[in-house]
């Protein structure tokens, strides 16, 4: 009885402490929403005593329950989340380092003063590369500031010989200027930090030159020697927290509560994870966010070892060969969009950060001028001609290879986020900013970004998703905005084709999606047709003795976006209708026919939008029990859905309001006769489901089946030689994969080959652990793709990876699945 009295006491007491956390989270929420926050946000996790994961937790779960949560407050809690996964990631490498540096007490101030120096000089807060950069430029000073005895090596001998070391912290004035050639010419302290982790050197001197000595001199300790006191600089941290009110960062030196690390779901900074390695035996280890940044950006920096920001003497080849040389207007072109660039970059990071703006704005220039090199030989050997003057002198197709090449760079350096987090907020440098401030159409990038990830066969995996999720961001929704060129395309299309509604053909989403295409197709004949006449945009390519030849960038784009449409649509009627899978087909069928014909619809507004109209209104008129509510729940699971989404639909000019609202007050009255033929026994003709194939862009990890009669897959091998000797190559393989076999050289003999079937064969000797581990085998997990639409082979199987290469060339690997039992 005392048991049972004490578990119910306890379980009242969780109840009211949850209760407590809820409420606190709601009156956060409101303070947001009013404007009226009278407190910072680390008081409100001290006060409920929960940590930052904990809080995000909840706030989820809230979310789950309650459909109104505003988007000021979405976007307060992402910038929290970001802002926090930073500064842990950041505060990891910084005890790591600080360890390695010094044995002296020093650690607090130089937290506090890089504390400091980020909160000065980043608008933007979520930057992990500058920021970084700054603690190099801050662990710099203070290394300078301390005397040899105090240091470890190799900065021990370094202050040593420069004398830079000051036994006490005086406070003797020092010429300025001095000071300021000092810094820019003994770089001994600051080339030794980038060494260790893999920093460009003049990039790390730019933000010291450019952001931390302006600094320096706000906060009047340029000017003497010996570290400033930690009480001051802690003093001036706590006047910029209290303005900001989110996180006391200093908690991180007493390991405090709140900022405790708990889950996996509250970091988000790792890299995207590799389908199709065995999670057991990784390849790659696990790197650190701060890794993983410096190691992406060194990457990009491999790509373009041999890129410059002028134009090539092969590009002036082709400049030199067209009617009109574009080659003035090319470079004039560049330096005006640099000029808007640096402005803009500054105005959302930072005014100190303009100068890191020109500098990735370089980066940018030279893998413009490179992916253009690239699509002009392509081009040249694709037609054989060498004159392209109408491409070059083109306005729109410089303006979208160089906004592609500046996202890149930008994401590269994690200033643009992922596409697919949604995070709105005004000085957030993520997609689609480059192309607002360059004054593009996203239709217009749209029909560069194919080309240009072939152009450039050494981009990444993440640098290709990035861009893919751009151009699906586009396909989704910008592209359909009101001022977009596609919708002037359409009405061409539809009035020289002098048909409003003109079926596809039974074979038109049967055929595989073909990705042939040129940027010089996309650009320059999208009216492209042997009778001069132009066809809709949604009707099949006959042959040239039935049909006229439709506008090529219209259809591609339509093709395009059908299957992104109908991907998605999948994947909701699994989650959703999995006892009426026969449903899946006449939702489309409406989802295409308002793609096709009542495309209107879709001006200012989300491809998602649709969809989730087009399974209420089929599922109504079925007589199935599926609510709005249902369905936007099961959404908000899916990749890369925001809640904005559903939560804000145009209704009519400056009028939004929720997604069951422009269902009845807009998507109903415009298809109410066509769903209601759905409700008869005589539904109108299906459409076909559209040919899924993989996506054209290949990734280098990801296995593709060779046929559908076995269970063999290909992975290309990655070469060696584009990776330095600080990176993991891929080809770096575990010892279950060594066995490697060259095919185009001689064997010698066939023992080689009998090594082969006898490890393909023998299974126990792959799934044996290490006996020093354990002596019990542990099945191996199955093959996951990233590629939706492909085979999964059924039941447990053991890899085998064998090469396939000429010995000059980058192979094959070859991964052979034997069943288990």
């Amino acid at each position: 009885m005392v048991g049972e009295m004490q578990f119910d006491l306890l379980a009242l007491s969780t109840e009211f402490q949850l209760k407590q956390e809820m409420w606190g989270i709601c009156i956060f929420m409101a303070a947001v929403d009013l404007d009226e926050m009278t407190f910072t946000f680390t008081e409100l996790l001290k006060c409920l005593k929960i940590s930052v994961c904990k809080f995000l937790h909840l706030s989820k779960e809230i979310d789950v329950n309650m459909d109104t949560i505003s988007t000021k407050v979405e976007c307060t809690i992402s910038r929290l989340k970001i802002k926090y996964n930073i500064l842990l990631a950041l505060y990891q490498k910084f005890t790591r380092t600080c360890a390695e540096i010094s044995s002296s007490l020093f650690t607090k101030l130089c937290w506090i003063m890089f504390l400091l120096a980020k909160g000065k000089i980043l608008q933007m807060e979520d930057d992990l590369v500058i920021s970084f950069q700054l603690l190099l430029c801050v662990f710099d000073y203070c290394i300078r500031q301390l005397p040899p005895a105090l240091l470890k090596e190799p900065y021990k001998s370094i202050i040593a010989v420069s004398g830079h070391g000051s036994s006490r912290t005086s406070r003797q004035g020092q010429n300025r200027s001095a000071r300021t050639s000092k810094t820019e010419t003994d770089i001994k302290v600051i080339e030794e930090l980038c060494k260790e982790y893999d920093c460009s050197l003049d990039e790390v001197k730019n933000v010291y030159l450019t952001s931390f000595i302006p600094f320096l001199n706000s906060m009047g300790i340029a000017t003497f020697r010996g570290l400033p006191e930690v009480e001051d600089m802690s003093s001036k941290y706590e006047e910029m927290y209290l303005k900001n009110k989110d996180i006391d960062a200093r908690l991180f030196l007493e390991k405090d509560e709140t900022l405790q690390y708990e889950n996996a779901e509250c970091l988000q900074l790792e890299r995207t994870p590799t389908k199709n390695q065995i999670e057991d035996f990784p390849i790659v280890p696990p790197q650190t966010p701060v890794r993983a940044a410096m190691n992406t950006i060194q990457q990009l920096m491999i790509i373009l070892n041999s890129a410059s920001d002028i134009p090539s003497d092969n590009l002036l080849f082709y400049f030199n060969n067209c009617t009109v040389n574009p080659h003035e207007s090319i470079v004039k072109r560049v330096e005006n969009m640099g000029i808007i660039f640096k402005n803009k970059f500054a105005e959302a990071v930072g005014q100190g950060c303009a100068e890191i703006g020109s500098q990735r704005y370089k980066i940018g220039v030279r893998l413009y001028y490179r992916v253009m090199e690239s699509l002009l030989k392509s081009e040249e050997k694709r037609l054989s001609v060498h004159n392209f003057s109408k491409l070059l002198n083109n306005d729109v197709f410089h303006i979208s290879l160089l906004a592609c090449a500046l996202e890149l760079v930008m994401a590269t350096y994690g200033t643009s986020r992922n596409a697919s987090q949604n995070v709105n907020v005004e000085t957030d440098l993520s997609f689609p900013w480059i192309i607002n401030i360059l004054d593009l159409k996203a239709f217009e990038l749209y029909m560069i970004v194919e080309s240009f990830i072939k152009a450039e066969p050494s981009l990444t995996r993440e640098m290709i998703k990035h861009l893919e999720c751009c151009e699906h961001k586009i396909m989704e929704s910008l592209a359909w905005q009101s001022n977009s060129p596609l919708f002037e395309l359409i009405k061409q299309s539809k009035d020289r084709e002098g048909q409003a509604d003109e079926p596809e053909p039974a074979n038109y989403f049967t055929q595989p999606l073909q990705h042939n295409h040129s940027a010089a197709d996309l650009y320059l004949s999208p009216t492209k047709s042997p009778k001069k006449k132009v066809s809709s945009p949604f009707a099949y390519s006959f042959p040239e003795s039935q049909k006229p030849y439709k506008s090529s960038s219209l259809s591609y784009f339509y093709k395009k976006v059908y299957c992104l449409a109908y991907r998605r649509l999948n994947n909701l009627c699994l989650r959703l209708l999995p006892d009426h899978p026969e449903l899946e087909h006449l939702i489309w069928t409406l989802f295409h026919h308002t793609l096709q014909n009542e495309y209107e619809l879709m001006k200012d507004r989300h491809l998602d939008q649709i969809m989730m109209c087009s399974m209420y209104g089929i599922c109504k008129v079925k007589n199935i029990d599926l609510r709005f509510k249902t369905i936007v729940t099961a959404y908000k699971e899916l990749n890369n859905a925001n809640q904005e989404t559903f939560k804000c639909v145009l209704i009519r000019e400056g009028q939004y309001d929720s997604i069951i609202v422009f269902y009845n007050m807009v998507f109903m009255q415009r298809l109410k006769t066509n769903i209601l033929q759905y409700a008869s026994n005589r539904p109108p003709t299906l459409t076909p489901i559209p040919h899924i194939l993989q996506s054209p862009y290949k990734f280098s990890n990801s296995p593709l089946r060779v046929s559908a009669g076995n269970n063999i897959y290909v992975s290309p091998l990655k070469n060696p030689s584009k990776f330095s000797e600080g990176l993991l190559s891929p080809t770096k393989m575990t010892p279950r994969t060594r066995i490697l076999v060259s095919i185009g050289e001689s064997f010698g003999s066939s023992e080689k080959f009998q090594k082969i079937n006898k490890m393909v064969c023998n299974s126990d000797r792959h799934l044996k652990r290490s006996p020093e581990l354990s002596t019990t085998p542990k099945p191996l997990k199955r093959l996951r793709f990233d590629i939706e639409g492909q085979d999964e082979a059924d039941g447990r199987y053991v890899p085998c990876i064998f090469v396939l290469s000429n010995g000059t060339s980058p192979g094959l690997i070859l991964t052979g699945l034997t069943p288990l039992g």
